[in-house]
Formats: structure tokens, sequence, C-alpha cells
């Protein structure tokens, strides 16, 4: 058995077409997203991640905001935009890119958005929404995978996942989003005991742990569906947190690296930004593309 590859790129592609079907349909109404984006430095990964969201924002026919401030920026002059943007009602959705410089105070930063505004789904009021069952802004990464594995698994009621990894931006709100659906859910991570053991069980393994080839093919259940989040650059390119060539023979359906889940992302900030496009003009939420 050869698992079936889960093609994120082509999802995502899709994901991007319909929501540019609904970018159309507001501006019938009069009503144009917009999605501001704060880059602060010269980390060469965040500026290519921080243009490649604008081009895809302008694609699916969104106002792009890009503000690019120089790495010695004072926090104060940080937090008077962010002001500015949460006050400004052609801005839609923010997003500060991360990581900030040493001499910030991220969470200070992340707290000063608009939770309604909050596309990135950072903001502490956000993660309280979720872990409770209310209306939140979602983080991307999570809202991606769960979007992957509906249209693989339909219902996932019921069904046993596991979780490797507990980070706020991706584990913990993957455990939530997957509890919202009625899994059984473990947040597992590099310290459990028996670890292969727990994944053994798991009908849909997520690693999100951050560690190139950490999930080996023998603590793959046979016939499971694997969501790897990781990207890890080796000597040998991009890789994942699991070992895919060997594991694609053990699962049912696995997510590659790259062009599984990385792709879902900006495509789920683009579906973020027009869900708080909706939610601020009293409107219904977009379909299918909040939790």
């Amino acid at each position: 058995m050869t698992a079936t590859p889960i093609d994120g790129k082509a999802f995502a592609a899709d994901l991007r077409a319909r929501i540019a079907r609904e970018v159309v349909a507001l501006a019938a109404r009069g009503i144009t997203p917009g999605l501001a984006v704060v880059l602060v430095g010269e980390d060469p990964a965040s500026q290519v991640y921080v243009r490649s969201k604008g081009k895809q924002t302008r694609e699916v026919g969104m106002n792009s905001y890009e503000h690019r401030l120089p790495a010695e920026t004072g926090e104060a002059e940080l937090l008077d935009l962010i002001a500015r943007l949460n006050a400004d009602p052609a801005v839609n959705g923010i997003l500060v890119q991360l990581p900030l410089p040493a001499h910030m105070d991220e969470a200070a930063v992340i707290g000063a958005i608009d939770p309604d505004k909050d596309v990135d789904g950072f903001h502490v009021l956000n993660v309280g929404r979720l872990a409770t069952g209310q209306k939140a802004m979602v983080p991307c990464t999570p809202l991606g995978c769960l979007m992957l594995l509906r249209d693989r698994l339909g219902d996932l009621s019921g069904r046993r996942a596991v979780v490797i990894g507990r980070s706020n931006i991706v584990g913990k709100p993957m455990a939530q989003l997957l509890l919202r659906d009625s899994a059984t859910v473990t947040i597992a991570h590099s310290r459990t005991r028996d670890l292969p053991q727990l994944c053994r069980e798991a009908e849909i393994l997520i690693a999100a742990v951050g560690r190139a080839h950490f999930v080996k093919a023998d603590w793959i259940r046979p016939g499971a569906t694997v969501i790897d989040v990781g990207i890890n650059r080796t000597e040998a390119g991009l890789v994942g947190d699991v070992d895919h060539a060997a594991a694609r023979e053990v699962a049912g359906a696995i997510t590659p690296v790259p062009g599984g889940v990385g792709p879902m992302t900006i495509a789920c900030l683009l579906a973020n930004t027009l869900t708080a496009t909706a939610r601020a003009n009293g409107l219904p939420d977009p379909e299918g593309l909040t939790p």
C-alpha cells in the first residue's frame, strides 16, 4: 500500500478561487476586503513570506497594505501604527509578521491588535473564544489542516487523533479545532512517554514538533491520515517532521513537504480576512471557511 498524497497546493488554489468569487460578490455591495501586513526588520524568510502574502491578496481582489519598518523601530511606534490600522475601516485584517526584533514584546504587540481584525488568530481573546466554542479568528495553519482533513475524511466525529506539538500557533489550536469536530484528541510532544505507541493508536496523526523526520514509519497506524506541518531546512532541502518516504508505505494518506500544509496557510489567511470583512459588515460567515 502506498499512501494517497494530500495535495495542499491544489486545495489552496481552489480555496483562493472560491475566495475570489466571494470578493466579487462583496464588491457588488461596495465592500472590498483589506489586509494590512506589518514587517519589522530585514529577516529574509519573512520578506519572502510578506511578498507572497501581498501578491496572493491582490490576486483574489482584496486590497493589500504593506508596512515595512526598520529593525530599530521602537515598540511604541509599532503600537501606534497598529492603533491606526485598528481604527481604519478600509483594513479588515491585520497581521504583524513574526518573529519581531528582540527589543519588542511579542505578546504586547499581538495584544494591541483588534481581536476582530486579528487574522492570525493569536490574540488571547481569540484563543479563549476558540477554546470555549465561540466565534473566533482561528490560526491559519491549523484551519488549513482541518480543511484538508474534512476533505479527506468527511465527518471527524469519534475519530482518534494525536497532535504532536503543543505550540500556541499550531498544536494547541489544532487540538481545539479537532475537539470542535468531536474527534477524540490527545496532545503529545517530544517528552511524552511511549510516544511511538501512542501514535500507533491514531487514525489522524498531526506532526507539528519542528524536528526533521522525527516521526518514524513504525509509529504510524496502517491506513492512518498523516498531516505533516513541519518545514525543516536540511542539506537535502526542505523536509517535514515525518519520515515521508517510509511513512507513505504505511499511511492511508499523507501531506507532502513541500506542497502539503504550507500552501494552505496563506490561503487561510485570505479566508480569515474574508470572514473578518463579513463580520464587520454584519453579513453571515462565508460558507466552509470557518470551523
